[in-house]
């Protein structure tokens, strides 16, 4: 497949490659965080492909030096319309940092996993470099970082209260969630000669006025203001209550716009339009059907790996969005509550692509989305869905309006593994297993069919879920279903493993230090894997990001919902802790584990974990 290619496969990153193409000038510039993958799951790829589909000339310029003369950022001069800016498909502080502050030694996004490519709070680095270069272009930013730092955010890195990034960054205009109808109208508008500055009635864009500036208001959209910045300075619960009308609107199918006063003395407004109400599977498709190379640019043929690539190049994204609404997850708040499937013909016609690749081997790595079983999934009665204010639609319990009918996707599963030269395709994305359950908890029909599929032909050893805790009480703090449906999962694994004679592992995820988690809690943890024969893995220490319920909990020390306090722990030596007891049986842990059990009066579980001893 790569032996097709030239390099005017990729859309431009130099000025070469622009000559190269013939062209006179460049319509878009993108700059972005990560390597240049030309891959549907690469953000700035999708968005410069959509952009090329309209008949726009677009360049990337990948990981830009903002350390030297800064000639990464001027090497392609003044596009005809705007900049583009986008940290890339993570937060740079996420990508940059663990949970306990240090930095990391690597980069998955980076060609060789190299670490230091790009700079902490990338979005405000690069444009406020590219504001003061090109002062009079249109600046336009988007992306996760972006998106979720649209309002006041708490910033983990540096413990405190942030502005937007429209105010620290200088961009002209903000592009929340996923940005492809957005942008092309964006585009268009520039095109014909409006000026940014009059851009203000695009859904799914935020844009920052003085004060007291007029703007126009579409009729159909109502107005609700934010607490201020200072507002949320002065008293936490402001902040607190801001997360919940931000939450909601988010998650609306018809949401208000919101505004937001900011800036060191409140002299600026951020106005955050509402989203598209409605994104179609033909709209879905055309973004995937897009010419993409699949592939790294040949820039990095001799630089090593890019590791983000390596694991998705043979997976297929099947939908996006997610209605599981968990605290610590931001995926709902960029992507959408509201799940957006790819038709089944859109989906084979990858697969088909993917089997051209020369080092495809007759596996795909992945069949699904941020949750592998939501696919095709909304409400049946949308009309309810319209007025719904629940930030999850699976928890504390499964909508009643919610058709959870997993036919559609096991037929897909099916048809895919039918396809001559696919081996086999794996579920590498997570499940939810609390999907199966009816409300008697048992899994029947066409969910006893899908789990059934899913474990005999499509687990490459090891199935992903996240149950996240074993105690009830943080569960319910992460919005994640009750443990002991865990343990009827597992019985279900275990006995279709036991029929069909396989050896899999089910691999489940947990996080320690979340808010409402103590060392209490920490140690039924330990007690309740023992008990299952587990030897943990997939842990991972409780990191704030900007946007979830987690990290305004753990600023504020209260529920946004019930304005109710709840325990945090913040040191790092509590966290430190607190992960120790996922490896309990390590020699170097017990000492702290046993005095911390004694602390706490938890006998029975000295007696459990380490016997008489």
């Amino acid at each position: 497949m790569k032996d097709k290619f030239t390099i005017t496969n990729w859309l431009p990153t130099s000025a070469k490659e622009v000559e190269l193409r013939e062209w006179s000038e460049v319509d878009v510039i993108l700059f972005t965080g990560d390597a240049y993958i030309d891959h549907p799951s690469f953000g700035s790829a999708v968005i410069g492909r959509v952009l090329e589909k309209q008949g726009f000339r677009v360049a990337i310029v990948p990981q830009p030096n903002w350390r030297d003369d800064l000639r990464d950022f001027k090497k392609l001069g003044k596009p005809r319309l705007f900049f583009g800016v986008t940290a890339g498909a993570m937060d740079s502080m996420v990508n940059h940092y663990t949970a306990n502050k240090r930095l990391r030694s690597n980069d998955a996004y980076t060609a060789g996993g190299k670490a230091g490519q790009r700079p902490d709070y990338a979005v405000v680095t690069y444009s406020q470099i590219v504001k003061k270069l090109f002062p009079d272009v249109p600046l336009i930013i988007g992306g996760i970082e972006a998106s979720l730092r649209r309002v006041t955010h708490y910033d983990y890195w540096s413990d405190s209260l942030k502005y937007s990034v429209l105010y620290e960054s200088g961009a002209d205009l903000l592009l929340w969630g996923m940005g492809e109808k957005a942008i092309v109208e964006i585009a268009q508008l520039l095109d014909k000669g409006v000026k940014i500055s009059n851009l203000q009635n695009i859904p799914q864009t935020a844009f920052l006025l003085q004060k007291d500036e007029k703007y126009k208001i579409p009729k159909e959209w109502e107005t609700f203001e934010l607490f201020s910045h200072a507002d949320c300075l002065k008293e936490k619960i402001n902040y607190a209550k801001n997360f919940k009308i931000i939450e909601q609107e988010s998650n609306k199918k018809f949401a208000r716009q919101l505004t937001q006063l900011t800036g060191e003395k409140s002299e600026h407004r951020v106005v955050i339009n509402p989203g598209y109400s409605y994104i179609a599977e033909k709209e879905a498709d055309a973004t995937y059907n897009l010419p993409y190379t699949r592939l790294p640019h040949p820039r990095y043929a001799t630089k090593g790996a890019i590791p983000a690539f390596e694991m998705i190049k043979f997976s297929v994204n099947t939908h996006r969005g997610c209605f599981g609404g968990c605290s610590f997850c931001t995926i709902s708040a960029h992507q959408g509550k509201f799940i957006v499937s790819r038709s089944e013909k859109s989906i084979l016609k990858e697969v088909e692509e993917i089997k051209q690749m020369p080092d495809f081997k007759g596996y795909l790595s992945d069949l699904g989305g941020p949750s592998a079983n939501m696919y095709k999934m909304q409400g049946n009665d949308l009309a309810m869905c319209e007025k719904c204010l629940r930030p999850s639609c699976i928890f504390p319990a499964i909508c009643s309006n919610l058709n959870t009918d997993h036919s559609a996707l096991t037929a897909l599963y099916k048809k895919v593994n039918s396809i001559e030269g696919i081996k086999k395709a794996f579920i590498g994305s997570g499940v939810r297993y609390d999907m199966l359950f009816d409300k008697d908890e048992n899994i029947k029909n066409d969910k006893l069919e899908y789990a059934k599929e899913l474990i005999i032909n499509h687990v490459s050893g090891r199935l992903k879920v996240a149950p996240e805790h074993t105690d009830d009480k943080v569960l319910k703090e992460m919005r994640k279903p009750k443990f002991a449906l865990f343990y009827k999962f597992k019985d279900l694994f275990d006995s279709v493993n036991k029929k069909h004679q396989l050896n899999y592992q089910l691999i489940p995820y947990f996080i320690s230090s979340h808010p409402g988690s103590s060392t209490f809690e920490m140690a039924n943890l330990a007690e309740n894997t023992e008990k299952l024969n587990l030897k943990l893995e997939q842990v991972q220490d409780f990191t704030p990001t900007p946007m979830t319920l987690s990290a305004v909990v753990y600023y504020t020390g209260l529920h946004p919902y019930t304005l109710k306090p709840i325990f945090v722990t913040k040191n790092a030596q509590g966290k430190l802790l607190q992960k120790k007891f996922f490896f309990w049986y390590l020699k170097e842990n017990k000492t702290d584990i046993l005095n911390e059990l004694k602390r706490n009066k938890q006998f029975h579980i000295i007696k459990k974990l380490f016997g008489k001893a």
